[in-house]
């Protein structure tokens, strides 16, 4: 079968593969993919090639598809179930994260169609799901409701995202303001989980880049402003929209520094920005602030069964929208063309099927 596999350590570029299919051990899981997405965690390494041959691993970590096989020592699950997969496959399982079934920020995880994993990954025709961590976490993989399709299901990860940074880690309360920087997946989720949580103005903020797709979808899945930073003063503007007294919360999905700066300043004091966005650069300005007016930065990684339970059950019910998000459907052997779609940001969410004849 084919498969989307990394090269490299640190960063690597991609390349088109042939790879055997995986074989089912006693206690092991195979899901035939039936949709896969690009994550943002994918764009990083596209169009990076560092001239290694070092295989890293086969990617696509979101993921949604039909079991074909389980092992004989498998109780929980069986062949035609459909199922989602929260990419985790390998855990400790005895470290405090663990403990505490907050299994993505184990210290030792391996995901599944990410770095350094050898059960593979959504961007191919199979993906095993090793049965080790079937025994430490029974929630690795979820039952996919009747109603909601391979393609929507893929794209929970970040539905579950977004979900515990508002509803989990944040202390929204129902008649405040949100103001949402990024437009990616995480930032519109974001919109959807701040308008299920009853925010008054849920404001996105982006770029002049944004405004062709994103910010139409924006409104359209509950953002009651959107807010052009490259035009205009994005502290000036929220605090306009929201008033200082309404702005507890701020969600920083880019992983920019100047929106974490321009959150940071534009919070009441005693609020809360929950960091989802990862950036890679040193802070170049004071975070005095903070301290000044007993604000907090939050940091944000991932979700727990908590998470995947209750977003699920939104995505049923129809509460959250992914239809307006999924902008591309493609083949996989179209890879190149949806990883260009997403770095020009014509896309929003591209979602790939299986399309090569083995």
């Amino acid at each position: 079968m084919k498969a989307l596999a990394r090269y490299g350590k640190a960063f690597g570029g991609y390349r088109m593969i042939d790879v055997p299919e995986p074989e089912c051990g006693p206690e092991d899981i195979i899901v035939e993919i039936k949709a896969a997405a690009i994550c943002g965690a994918d764009m990083k390494h596209y169009k990076v090639d560092n001239g290694s041959d070092e295989f890293n691993s086969i990617r696509g970590h979101e993921f949604a598809g039909e079991i074909v096989k389980v092992g004989e020592l498998v109780k929980d699950w069986k062949v035609g179930q459909r199922v989602v997969s929260d990419n985790s496959a390998h855990v400790c399982g005895v470290c405090p994260a663990c403990e505490q079934g907050d299994f993505l920020c184990c210290e030792n995880k391996v995901n599944l169609g990410l770095d350094n994993n050898t059960w593979g990954g959504g961007f191919s025709k199979y993906c095993k799901v090793p049965g080790e961590i079937l025994r430490i976490h029974k929630h690795a993989i979820w039952e996919i409701p009747e109603n909601v399709k391979y393609e929507e299901a893929a794209v929970l990860d970040p539905i579950c995202n977004s979900y515990k940074a508002i509803a989990q880690q944040a202390h929204l309360l129902p008649g405040q303001d949100v103001v949402v920087f990024g437009t990616g997946p995480l930032g519109l989720f974001a919109v959807q989980v701040a308008r299920i949580m009853g925010a008054v103005n849920i404001v996105m903020v982006g770029l002049e880049e944004d405004a062709k797709v994103r910010f139409g979808v924006a409104k359209e899945l509950g953002a009651t402003h959107v807010v052009n930073g490259s035009k205009e003063d994005v502290v000036a503007r929220c605090t306009e929209i929201c008033g200082r007294d309404n702005l507890g919360l701020a969600v920083e999905c880019s992983g920019a520094n100047i929106a974490l700066q321009q959150a940071i300043e534009m919070l009441r004091p005693n609020g809360e920005v929950v960091r989802v966005g990862m950036g890679f650069k040193p802070l170049e300005f004071s975070i005095n602030d903070i301290t000044s007016w007993n604000k907090s930065i939050i940091g944000h990684m991932a979700y727990d069964s908590t998470s995947w339970r209750n977003a699920i059950r939104l995505l049923e019910s129809g509460q959250i929208k992914v239809q307006p998000m999924i902008t591309h459907r493609l083949g996989l052997s179209e890879w190149e063309k949806g990883f260009e779609l997403m770095a020009n940001k014509e896309a929003i969410k591209v979602i790939f099927h299986y399309d090569f004849e083995d």
